[in-house]
This record gives C-alpha cells, structure tokens and sequence, in this order.
C-alpha cells in the first residue's frame, strides 16, 4: 500500500473519529443514557465504525469526559491570573470552569457513576489543581489567603466544592442560577485569611 493512500486512510479514520466524538459529546450533554446507535446516527456512521474507534460505550465517554476536560481547561488558561486581586483571579476562575462544566453537567454527573475510573479523574484534574494551586499560593504570599493549608490541599478542596456544588444543582437542591456564586463564595471563605 502506497504511503499516500495509508496517509489518506489514516485521515478519514481521524475524521470519522472526530465527527463520532463531537456527536457523542453534543448528544450525550442532554441524553448521558444515549445509546452507541444514537451516536453513530448522529455521526452518520455505523454502530460498528463507533466500535473501530471506541472499545466500549464506556471506553467513549471516557473520551468525550477527556475532551471536556482539555476544553475547560483551554478556556482556564485563557484567565489572566495575575490581574487584581487573588480572590478576584479565584473567582475568575471559578466562574469559567462552573461555565464551562455546566453545558454537560448531566453527562458529567452520570459519566462520573457509570464510568468509576479514578486514575482517569486525578489525571483530568492535574491542570486543573496547577491552575487553583498558582492563583492560591499568589494569595498565600500577598497574606490574602491563609498559610496554615499547602496551596495543594487548598486547590484540592475548591475543586470537591466543585464538585458538590455541581451535584447539589444536579439534584436539584442548589438552584443552578445560583450554583456559581455559592461555589465561589464557599471557596473564597475556605481560602481567605
């Protein structure tokens, strides 16, 4: 086989890949129960295309959770840490990554019981605790944010706010209009000398 046509083959399969992910990740944000033949609809594939490029259903929402992850924290490194205040930058934050989770908090949410994949998930949030432990340890030298705590703990501790206040929108308990301000007022008392 003549490298140009392994070269083309290498391309369409990229392609059909792609296109299974953005339907996977547009159809599972509203149906997380969406089925591998809804997907590949979607995608305009074959269930079996889907399954060439995806060992599992599970194996594709892991893929489709990656690729929100790689997007929240494309749009986290897009907020300038340094401007104003520590407490300003966490909020700034906060408010991008809340923004950023919630087009798929229902996908999350199930993803995150369907699929226990815990060494997955503490490889997701290593930029993520990079970004809060730099914002954190900024506070922490200004004398804004408490020393008692390693910015890590810190960090580690916004993002299990995170988290709950995501469950809690998701369960209905937190109203989602309010979901955001109550993550990053618990934060910034969690932090704040």
């Amino acid at each position: 086989m003549s490298e140009v046509i392994r070269r083309r083959r290498r391309s369409d399969a990229d392609r059909s890949a792609g296109s299974i992910l953005k339907a996977a990740k547009e159809i599972l944000a509203g149906q997380p129960n969406a089925s591998v033949e809804e997907i590949a609809d979607a995608a305009a594939v074959s269930r079996q295309t889907v399954y060439a490029h995806f060992k599992s259903r599970e194996g594709l929402v892991s893929a489709v959770v990656d690729a929100i992850s790689a997007e929240t924290v494309a749009e986290m490194a897009a907020v300038d840490l340094a401007d104003g205040s520590a407490s300003d930058a966490l909020a700034r934050l906060l408010a991008t990554t809340w923004a950023a989770t919630s087009r798929y908090s229902l996908l999350l949410h199930s993803a995150a019981l369907a699929v226990p994949d815990p060494s997955a998930d503490r490889r997701r949030h290593v930029p993520v605790v990079d970004y809060l432990e730099q914002v954190i340890t900024r506070g922490q030298a200004s004398g804004e944010f408490h020393c008692e705590s390693s910015a890590w703990w810190l960090a580690t501790a916004v993002i299990a706010l995170g988290h709950a206040a995501g469950e809690a929108v998701a369960a209905g308990r937190l109203p989602a209009r309010d979901g955001m301000a109550t993550l990053v007022a618990s934060a910034l008392r969690l932090c704040q000398a």
